[in-house]
């Protein structure tokens, strides 16, 4: 019985030590894009409405995980027709490939907030390594309604849009692709026993009620983010 006493304890430890589970928020959550214009300028362009999922414990970085989809239709360089041109069939081609894709291999902390994160980059059918420069920006309770806990990362990296096989247009469009993504990711609302976890019951904000924030200003409920598609 001791011995049995002394499994049951440590198995309980291991499950309360396992990394949380999160939904990227495709509202707040975007990746901007930069790429040399003909030698003028540096073009910007944004995507939103990424989806995904991310398994973190603040306290083991090297037990992350991250999958993320985002869909290209919601390319925005700023006008209609740079956006067809670069989405059709000689660059992204996105009605073939909708959707580029994330998804970490591993991870190397570097201190309590930032980390080297690598993982494989789907673009256009092609899939590379990637490594992204990670930040946490803050993982706590979020003072607006529903008040879920909520993780934000800032993240930054460069890719050669030839590696993808994106190689039209080299007279005008440079090769070097510099990412910037600003994440965040609501904890999950059921834990693995179903119930809601402990930090979205009771934390770290105080005198809230669904009517407003701890200052007492009246706002709208926050949309949850959209559900994870199923295959």
């Amino acid at each position: 019985m001791p011995m049995l006493g002394l499994l049951a304890m440590l198995w309980a430890g291991a499950a309360m030590a396992a990394p949380a589970s999160y939904q990227l928020d495709p509202v707040h959550t975007r990746v901007m894009f930069t790429v040399e214009h003909a030698g003028f300028s540096q073009a910007i362009g944004t995507v939103s409405g990424s989806t995904g999922i991310l398994e973190f414990d603040p306290d083991d970085w090297r037990s992350a995980r991250l999958e993320v989809s985002v869909p290209l239709e919601k390319l925005d360089l700023g006008d209609e027709r740079w956006n067809e041109a670069t989405l059709a069939r000689n660059l992204l081609d996105a009605t073939q490939h909708p959707v580029a894709t994330f998804v970490s291999t591993c991870i190397e902390p570097i201190d309590a907030q930032h980390a080297s994160v690598y993982g494989t980059l789907t673009v256009r059918g092609v899939s590379r390594e990637v490594k992204l420069d990670v930040r946490l920006n803050a993982l706590k309770r979020h003072p607006l309604p529903p008040f879920r806990r909520t993780a934000g990362f800032s993240a930054t990296a460069a890719i050669s849009r030839a590696d993808f096989g994106i190689t039209a247009w080299k007279s005008v469009i440079g090769d070097r692709v510099e990412l910037r993504m600003e994440v965040e990711a609501v904890r999950s609302r059921t834990g693995a026993n179903g119930s809601a976890p402990d930090d979205d019951r009771q934390g770290d904000v105080p005198n809230i009620d669904d009517a407003g924030t701890a200052d007492g200003d009246s706002l709208p409920p926050l949309p949850d983010p959209a559900p994870e598609p199923t295959p």
